[in-house]
């Protein structure tokens, strides 16, 4: 049974909404200042506005007078009439008006009963300074190209909107917004040239803002096995894993030619050409050295301070896709940075590309750092890159530095204690998808069990089946004795998405509603899966609620301030 809606706000909210304004006519009654603002919100959003007021247009407030006087606002030097609302609209709606602004006083004696006239009717109206006659609110927006942030305080904040408006654009890139326009356009090229399907549900990516990945955003790309279809789909996957996966400051510095290269031809010419692994302009005297660090599980205080050091002093630096934003944002401006493109169906290459850069940089004398999500040697292949390293005679020149593995820190940041006194006496870390997208053998059940599974969640209908159930040849297996044990579907498991980041997500549930879980909230990579009871040790589930959804990062607030603190939110699935 599907999970009903999460429960509502004890104190309603608004419902933030980007409304399609174009030929809409907007009335807008009064003559002030701010009628002049609403005229030019009106005219951006591609509406035609219309101002009702008896002022005399000589009289009228300067903006005004110049959209009046170029043709782009129509003035109307009388009182507002009631018909006005059924008589100044579209011919399409039945000339019915779209939208009315009300500028004048809320002390204003008509202001109540236009009000109240465009409510029965309803009829959109805002009135300044008066949230209980409006039956909309505007927000206090930054627009940026396509890119527009818009902030409310519901009413209680006055002008503390603007303030945090102001200080959320400041923390962006400069660029951002030619950067959306950019990836945009690339994103309808790939529609067109690919011809994607509605049925893949990949060409209506990005036209809802108000939704996460879907549930199978990390969908595993098997060579040889892919349908037509994914196959059509594979380069929207891969730019969407760009735009998730990529510092906003490093997406807004992309080019043109970058998103050509990186995102519409880079898959064709891996599979037709491997670059040369020297590189550069010829070996030096000097020989380099390579760093493999771990960056740990998202939180750039969780850093060793080794690894800050060598962010601070190498020469190149090849970071992983889930590196995240805040430790790539440590990196010195100077400091060339590339990202993998680790993307559906060119992982293998991707890897074989970075470890080429790696090799030419030492060759030329470079300090060359790797570096990598978590820890190196906990599922991030840095024992396949020291073996590399080591057939090509640099084994020496190679410097591991752990980190902080995000499969043991981030049960600790959703309140799971993986090991816990007559609970839970042994961690198991395993991952969901083996070499090639092949599944690994399921782990057998053990009541006093923790596991963390590692690159899971993009197969979870598949694992939960491969834990309660018997695979075809356990079936056929004669022995019933020698089965292993099954685990049981009420088993409480945890789903924590980008752990310590300020966007951490945790979805607490069982192993018989996890899938269903993550169907309908949809993804937030990188995640992983935490099952046992230990899942259940500080958390008790309310009866009858399906899942639990906790959204936001609180676990550094105290020592190191608030900057990646957000408050976590509850809301729930019920059966």
């Amino acid at each position: 049974m599907a999970a009903n809606p999460p429960l509502p706000s004890p104190t309603p909210i608004s419902l933030l909404t980007a409304q399609h304004s174009t030929g809409h006519t907007h009335l807008i009654i009064g003559s002030n200042p701010l009628a002049a603002s609403r005229a030019t919100q009106s005219l951006s959003a591609g509406a035609k506005p219309i101002l009702i007021s008896p002022t005399p247009p000589e009289e009228l407030h300067y903006t005004l007078t110049q959209y009046i006087t170029s043709g782009q606002l129509t003035h109307l030097s009388r009182p507002f009439e009631s018909t006005d609302l059924f008589t100044l609209g579209r011919e399409e709606v039945d000339n019915v008006v779209d939208a009315v602004f009300i500028t004048l006083s809320p002390k204003d004696s008509s202001v109540p009963q236009i009000s109240t006239l465009c409510k029965k009717n309803r009829i959109p109206v805002n009135v300044v300074d008066c949230p209980s006659l409006c039956s909309f609110s505007l927000l206090s927006t930054h627009l940026d190209g396509p890119l527009q942030i818009g902030v409310t305080t519901n009413g209680r904040g006055c002008k503390l909107a603007s303030r945090i408006r102001r200080e959320i654009a400041a923390s962006l890139p400069q660029g951002l917004g030619s950067a959306v326009a950019r990836l945009g356009d690339v994103r309808r090229r790939i529609i067109a040239e690919d011809k994607s399907s509605s049925s893949s549900g990949l060409d209506s990516e990005g036209l809802d803002d108000s939704v996460d990945q879907t549930s199978d955003f990390n969908k595993l790309v098997l060579e040889g096995k892919e349908s037509e279809e994914e196959q059509k789909t594979r380069r929207m996957r891969w730019l969407s894993q760009v735009c998730e996966y990529w510092p906003l400051r490093r997406l807004a510095a992309i080019s043109e030619e970058e998103i050509l290269e990186g995102v519409l031809n880079s898959y064709h010419q891996s599979q037709q050409q491997k670059p040369s692994p020297t590189g550069g302009d010829g070996p030096r005297d000097k020989i380099g050295r390579v760093i493999l660090a771990g960056s740990g599980p998202g939180h750039p205080d969780l850093l060793t301070r080794a690894t800050y050091k060598a962010i601070q002093s190498a020469d190149l630096i090849l970071a992983d896709k889930l590196v995240p934003a805040g430790v790539l944002d440590l990196i010195p401006r100077r400091t060339p940075v590339r990202i993998a493109k680790k993307f559906p169906g060119n992982a293998d290459r991707a890897q074989e590309e970075f470890l080429e850069q790696a090799l030419a940089g030492v060759k030329e004398g470079k300090t060359v750092l790797r570096l990598k999500q978590g820890d190196p040697f906990i599922y991030g292949r840095g024992g396949e890159e020291v073996q590399y390293f080591r057939q090509h005679g640099l084994g020496d020149r190679v410097v591991v530095l752990p980190g902080i593995t995000s499969s043991l820190s981030a049960p600790l940041f959703a309140g799971v204690p993986p090991t816990q006194r007559d609970v839970a006496d042994q961690v198991l870390v395993c991952t969901g998808t083996g070499k090639k997208g092949k599944a690994p053998v399921p782990p057998e059940f053990v009541e006093s069990r923790t596991v963390v599974f590692l690159m899971a969640l993009h197969r979870i209908t598949g694992l939960v089946a491969e834990l309660t159930e018997y695979l075809p040849e356990e079936q056929e297996a004669a022995e019933v004795k020698g089965r292993r044990k099954l685990w049981p579907v009420d088993t409480p498991c945890a789903v924590i998405e980008r752990a310590s980041c300020p966007d951490q997500r945790v979805i607490r549930t069982t192993l018989k509603r996890v899938a269903e879980a993550i169907e309908q909230e949809g993804s937030r990579p990188p995640g992983l899966l935490v099952v046992g009871r230990a899942c259940e040790v500080l958390y008790t589930p309310e009866k009858g609620r399906s899942w639990l959804v906790e959204d936001g990062f609180k676990g550094l607030d105290l020592e190191f301030g608030n900057d990646f603190a957000a408050g976590a939110l509850g809301v729930a699935g019920l059966a």
